[in-house]
């Protein structure tokens, strides 16, 4: 729920107007949710893409798998802790400004008929 919160505010904005969000947002995941964006746009530039070009076409944290630890309780018990974990999934895609409007509606018109079956 934690990187949830801060993914809502950067889902499909600029990679340059996102990052600098991350900066500003006070909360933990902020920063590790920065980390994974940079990793994503330097893959988009070794693929040739420019980051001036890309924008955050969806962004979903997934859980992932618990760590279980224990912690002494009274009587002798244990007590559990589960840490959660978190996946999260980056897609990058050109802005539609910079794709030509026939491939983008193209794009669009794929998108619509796999919705629709």
């Amino acid at each position: 729920m934690k990187a949830r919160q801060v993914i809502a505010l950067i889902k499909n904005k600029p990679v340059a107007a996102a990052l600098a969000i991350l900066k500003i947002v006070n909360k933990k995941p902020a920063s590790l949710l920065n980390k994974i964006l940079e990793s994503a746009v330097n893959n988009a530039k070794n693929k040739g893409f420019e980051a001036s070009q890309l924008y955050i076409s969806n962004m979903i944290a997934l859980n992932g798998p618990m760590w279980k630890r224990f912690r002494a309780g009274s009587f002798g018990r244990a007590q559990p802790i589960l840490k959660h974990t978190t996946h999260v999934k980056v897609e990058l895609d050109l802005m539609p400004e910079a794709v030509s409007k026939a491939a983008f509606k193209e794009k669009i018109s794929k998108t619509k008929k796999t919705a629709v079956k």
